[in-house]
């Protein structure tokens, strides 16, 4: 199926480019509030989708620190020269001009008592229902010689914007013939062919500037999403320039040293000239906060994504414990929808429509050479489960993955005009 900006929208309005909307305490005895906490795939489409289909009839106040938002997917074509910082940037204008209560702020504490969110800045904000959409933070000590202090020398480029652009710096300004490496992360994580398709677009950038560089990947899984189409392009395009070293050759067994720039893999050290960290990851901290986490993610019940924790609170996206869903941007926009109806629902009584749940994750290999994965889902009582799925194919024609690759773009424009509205 051909995907383009109408697959998620039936109309666009243009969307001013409008400052944030001043914040707005409810009363208690007014409309029904929703807050929203992260602005990403999950909290701005959810944000947007019960302003939207209430008509004014529930206060909704998005809260996300950044006035600009990165999308992390598409990130990696950035690496790759294919895209600019600024097709991956969207202002939050068009949410504000549709009714949005946009604060830019960091949310510091909940109180699921009070029903309160609290502001670094100051001041907090009542809800009636609060949706977390934090998407992810890393487990301490899961690299060894790695914390978060370390990502200036070795970027996890895995929150897009800032750490994009400096990994990007790093990439070009590596010698001729040096190393790039990455450590790639355990399961679960964002974006399950993210890392792959991050090896194949510096790939892409070496092969056309640094041809003689070198690619080494340290991966603690035996296998990983889409692993015979990825190496299958690598082969293809950029023949031993990639060194994949898997669990069953030390790949799970890494440490790093930022001030040496050294990665030692099953205790042997080689010196590197870039080394992308990747580390393990859960979910966003205002979760844990919040005390809906059950170990690193934060369970849900498939039919609406609330909080197994507490009636009153969903989670959506990389942050969730939901089942067999990916932790995809796609996927966090359809479950954003799924919640935005259940929540609208339970406020004004409105109909509720049965939970279904759709992914596809695209990857980029070389020019043109596009490869997709996905699956539809269903609510169960354990779970959110996979009905059925595909995947691209080895050996496919140019033509059909040059069209796979113009399928995701269109699906891009597609889905950032769904959360945001119309680019501003």
């Amino acid at each position: 199926m051909s995907l383009n900006r109408r697959v998620f929208l039936g109309t666009t309005a243009a969307a001013s480019a409008a400052m944030a909307a001043p914040m707005v305490m409810a009363d208690g005895h007014g409309k029904p509030r929703v807050v929203v906490i992260g602005g990403g795939a999950g909290g701005a489409t959810a944000a947007r989708y019960i302003a939207k289909d209430s008509k004014g009839e529930i206060d909704v106040t998005l809260i996300e620190p950044t006035r600009t938002y990165y999308t992390c997917f598409f990130s990696n074509l950035y690496l790759g020269g294919f895209k600019d910082m600024n097709d991956l940037g969207h202002s939050y204008g068009g949410l504000a001009a549709s009714g949005v209560n946009v604060v830019h702020d960091w949310a510091v504490g909940v109180d699921r008592d009070a029903k309160t969110v609290s502001l670094a800045g100051g001041g907090s904000l009542g809800y009636d229902k609060l949706i977390l959409s934090p998407g992810i933070d890393f487990v301490d000590g899961s690299v060894a010689g790695w914390d978060i202090t370390s990502q200036n020398a070795m970027p996890h480029a895995y929150k897009a914007g800032s750490q994009t652009e400096l990994l990007k710096a790093q990439l070009k300004a590596m010698p001729e013939g040096g190393t790039f490496a990455m450590v790639a992360p355990p399961n679960p994580y964002r974006c399950p062919p993210g890392p792959y398709e991050r090896v194949s677009m510096v790939a892409h950038y070496l092969k056309n500037n640094n041809p003689t560089a070198k690619i080494i990947v340290a991966d603690p899984k035996p296998k990983f999403s889409k692993m015979a189409l990825f190496q299958e392009g690598w082969g293809d395009h950029y023949d031993g320039m990639i060194d994949w070293i898997g669990e069953e050759f030390g790949g799970g067994s890494v440490s790093v040293d930022p001030g040496a720039m050294t990665l030692t893999i099953d205790g042997e050290e080689t010196a590197v000239d870039v080394c992308n960290v990747i580390p393990a990851m859960k979910a966003g901290h205002i979760a844990e906060i919040a005390g809906v986490t059950d170990g690193n993610w934060a369970p849900v019940n498939a039919v609406d994504m609330s909080s197994k924790a507490d009636a009153d609170i969903y989670v959506l996206g990389d942050a969730s414990q939901q089942g067999d869903m990916p932790k995809s941007g796609f996927s966090a926009n359809s479950q954003a929808k799924v919640c935005a109806n259940a929540v609208r629902g339970a406020l004004t009584g409105s109909k509720v429509f049965p939970a279904k749940f759709s992914n596809t994750c695209w990857s980029l290999i070389d020019t043109n050479d596009g490869v997709k994965v996905g699956a539809t889902y269903e609510a169960t009582d354990e779970k959110i489960a996979k009905v059925d799925g595909f995947i691209s194919q080895t050996g496919e024609t140019a033509e059909v993955r040059k069209a796979t690759y113009e399928e995701s773009e269109g699906w891009y424009a597609g889905i950032t005009s769904d959360m945001f509205g119309a680019k501003t």
